[in-house]
């Protein structure tokens, strides 16, 4: 048996890191369709073998990407249990709230944007993917509910809007997709991006035009 050491273990991760980066950059380069388990390996300049044993498929693969680059590092700690997501939830101002979230939810789509259309365009043409982007889109919801709900416990929701509706305006707002057709589709910067989608949630939710 082998015995593991910290540097066998650096390099181990050092390998990893290239098959993942490898990965990324065919995915959104030639889309997941097109990326094969065969062209990530010879990428990364691994054997194929190498791939499966690390990953077990592309899926994961994509899976992995996604869950690091959303939470920025490869820390296991929920979203809604982040330092700064917490800040954010904690706040007394509703409108400093709405803030910290959207601009969260921009740097999040800087970081991941591109494989989360990666991610979409591989459910809707071929299926791969979709159990994993349906579980995407759950997930957004429940982050949406849990900052609506944190609006609601401050007395701050426009008269007349429910939770319900208000999940449903915070999801559109901040989903993906509306990122990409106005970042990557029509040349918004996503400052600009980020300042609309406030701009919104505070008409929309708190019914305070900026």
């Amino acid at each position: 048996m082998v015995k593991e050491t910290p540097g066998r273990r650096l390099k181990a991760q050092q390998t990893r890191n290239r098959m993942l980066a490898a990965a990324m950059a065919l995915f959104i380069e030639h889309g997941y369709g097109a990326t094969t388990i065969e062209s990530i390996a010879r990428e990364a300049g691994v054997a194929v073998q190498t791939i499966y044993f690390s990953f077990g498929s592309k899926q994961r693969i994509l899976k992995e990407l996604i869950d690091v680059h959303i939470a920025g590092d490869e820390d296991p700690v929920p979203t809604l249990e982040r330092p700064q997501v917490v800040e954010a939830l904690e706040t007394e101002d509703p409108r400093r709230q709405l803030r910290l979230q959207v601009h969260l939810t921009r740097l999040v789509f800087e970081r991941v944007g591109p494989l989360l259309e990666v991610l979409r365009n591989a459910a809707a043409t071929s299926g791969d993917g979709a159990e994993l982007w349906e579980a995407n889109k759950r997930q957004r919801l429940v982050v949406q509910r849990r900052f609506v709900e944190s609006l609601e416990s401050k007395r701050a929701l426009r008269e007349g809007l429910g939770v319900e509706r208000a999940v449903d305006i915070s999801y559109v707002l901040l989903g993906p997709e509306l990122f990409h057709l106005l970042v990557s589709e029509r040349g918004w910067t996503p400052e600009e991006w980020e300042q609309w989608v406030y701009e919104g949630h505070c008409l929309h939710l708190i019914g305070e035009p900026v």
